[in-house]
Formats: C-alpha cells, sequence, structure tokens
C-alpha cells in the first residue's frame, strides 16, 4: 500500500469509529491554502477537528511526535478558516489519532480527544 493509500485506509478506519460512537461527519479532508484537517466531526455540541495519523508498524516517528507545533498551529488556522466558512455555535476541540496498519489490518489505534488547544 503507498502512502497516499495508507493515509485513506486509516482515515475511513477513523471516520468509521467516530460514526459507531454518534459523530456525525461534516468534513473529510477539508482544504485551504496554508492547511488541510482530516476529519471535522460533531457531536453533543463539540465540533472535533481531527488529525489522522496512519503509520506501519514500528515506525521512527509515531504519530503523535508527527503532529508538530506548526502543524498543530496550521491546524487551528484551518478549523478558524472552516468555522468562518461555515459558521456554528459549537465548542472546538481538537483530537489525534494514531492508526498503525500491517497489510489491510488495522494492528493498533490510539484515539486522543483534546490533544492540544489554542494555547499550545
Amino acid at each position: 500500500m503507498d502512502k497516499k493509500a495508507l493515509g485513506n485506509f486509516g482515515e475511513n478506519v477513523v471516520a468509521y469509529y467516530l460514526e459507531k460512537k454518534g459523530y456525525r461527519i461534516l468534513k473529510r479532508n477539508f482544504t485551504v491554502k496554508g492547511g488541510e484537517i482530516d476529519i471535522i466531526a460533531e457531536k453533543d455540541g463539540i465540533i472535533a477537528f481531527v488529525e489522522v495519523k496512519t503509520r506501519a508498524p514500528d515506525p521512527l516517528v509515531n504519530g503523535f511526535e508527527a503532529v508538530t507545533a506548526s502543524k498543530k498551529r496550521r491546524i487551528i488556522r484551518t478549523s478558524e478558516k472552516y468555522s468562518y466558512r461555515f459558521p456554528h455555535d459549537l465548542q472546538p476541540r481538537f483530537d489525534i489519532v494514531w492508526v498503525t496498519v500491517s497489510g489491510r489490518k488495522v494492528t493498533g489505534f490510539r484515539y486522543i480527544e483534546n490533544a492540544f488547544d489554542l494555547s499550545k
């Protein structure tokens, strides 16, 4: 599986997980100049901006370490652009998911709600 297919596979896994948890997927791969958010979902007054990192087993950099301070700032700016374009009164939350995949099988899954906020 190439890098793009691996990423798409991981995002599909996370979208399915969120839907099973009762979230409504608002947007996938929301892209603006300077940033992208993998999944935007809402539930119970929360809008979750979700960054998905899909890795093969034993990566050099794990999925959480891959979300650097500059990546977090880009996600925050992109979430602001989304909220401007699609006004809402939901409370924002920034989540990171690390999916480990071997072949076409998920071998690891870690979801961190509130992984970072506007102050970080």
